[in-house]
């Protein structure tokens, strides 16, 4: 198996391992947005289904965009406003193991399957944001996991402002 999908394996499994081995490996950020790619594919197939290759396109977009931006999102969040004494991170690092935690939206590959949708991507959703938490928490790191979260939480509030003024703007 390739190191490739091992890391992802180990992602889904939230090993606080994997997130430190690629915060460190610098060359893992293509594997990074591999990870994105690949799960943002996972949820825009249904649109092939639909006949709208657009859709898979403009999802994957998405995704890589908002990868970035959240990445940055919590880098500043973690690191200026919520840091620990110990806190140490750049954007790179973040990039590497939130596109890691995107490991399990792979799982929305069975949306496709009727009336399987809303709970594929309910349950890939929940994962998802667990392996976040994990993936934050060992980026920045954190000794608490209940800071981890408050930086989630307060990066999504963030995130929702930017989203909701661009949305009136355009």
């Amino acid at each position: 198996m390739s190191i490739f999908f091992e890391r992802m394996i180990r992602a889904a499994k939230l090993d606080p391992n994997l997130y430190e081995e690629v915060e460190a490996d610098k060359n893992a950020i293509k594997q990074a947005m591999g990870v994105v790619v690949l799960s943002s594919f996972a949820a825009g197939l249904r649109e092939l289904f639909l006949l709208n290759p657009l859709g898979v396109v403009l999802t994957i977009a998405g995704a890589l965009g908002g990868w970035f931006i959240w990445a940055y999102i919590v880098y500043l969040v973690g690191t200026k406003l919520l840091p620990e004494p110990q806190t140490s991170a750049d954007h790179g690092e973040l990039l590497r193991t939130i596109g890691f935690s995107s490991s399990p939206g792979l799982l929305r590959i069975f949306g496709v399957i009727p009336g399987l949708f809303g709970l594929v991507n309910f349950i890939a959703a929940v994962w998802m944001l667990v392996a976040m938490i994990v993936a934050v928490r060992q980026a920045l790191d954190y000794t608490s996991t209940l800071r981890a979260v408050g930086v989630c939480f307060i990066g999504w509030i963030v995130q929702m402002v930017i989203i909701s003024m661009l949305f009136i703007i355009l």
